[in-house]
């Protein structure tokens, strides 16, 4: 279950921040003796890699905090979040980590597994994040935007490198965002109604 919560935590870290975990892990990867990325995602730590991957996130975390930018910034974000999470997933599942002694062995027989679930887990994770901002720019007239993105980058990078070095922290940081996630959707929820129910009584008067 360790490698479970690792791949988990590092696709919902992208799902907040495409790029934040990717970076993290080669990072960890080139500095870090006791972290070792499998032999296939180990170009994350190459330098062009981390060049590169630093220069998307540090482009991400300036236009995601900027009214507007930051819708658009989501519309983008919509391929590539999922898609890094993928990666991510995949990547420190089957990572020899501080914590791990033998993480391969989760996904020997099916090393797409952990692929398609790092999509599906950054998807779901981008797809909350995405509307909530909406409506909280909406509500705002988009002064919110700079808050929740510095929440959003700091939740990002606590459950990456948390992942990557005390996956136990990891996994009381994804109760905390499951936790997030439904509150956010009951709120949804009961906004829905309330702005159902007038009309609702309108028609029974007429």
């Amino acid at each position: 279950m360790i490698e479970f919560i690792i791949g988990t935590s590092l696709a919902a870290s992208a799902g907040l921040n495409a790029w934040m975990p990717l970076f993290l892990l080669g990072l960890a990867d080139r500095i870090l003796p006791a972290v070792t990325l499998p032999a296939s995602w180990s170009w994350l730590s190459g330098d062009i890699a981390l060049w590169i991957l630093g220069g998307l996130l540090a482009l991400e975390i300036v236009a995601d905090k900027i009214p507007a930018v930051d819708s658009v910034n989501d519309v983008i974000q919509s391929i590539l979040r999922p898609a890094s999470g993928g990666i991510a997933f995949g990547a420190g599942s089957g990572a020899q980590t501080i914590a791990v002694d033998d993480p391969a062995a989760f996904f020997t027989d099916n090393t797409w597994v952990p692929v398609v679930t790092g999509v599906v887990i950054a998807l779901v994770v981008h797809v909350i994040k995405a509307t909530a901002r909406v409506a909280a720019n909406a509500t705002t007239g988009g002064l919110a935007a700079p808050v929740l993105s510095s929440a959003e980058d700091g939740a990002s990078f606590a459950l990456a490198a948390a992942a990557i070095v005390v996956p136990v922290v990891a996994a009381l940081l994804l109760i905390g965002l499951a936790v997030a996630i439904v509150v956010i959707l009951r709120r949804r929820a009961r906004r829905r109604r309330d702005r159902t129910a007038p009309s609702s009584a309108e028609e029974l008067r007429a």
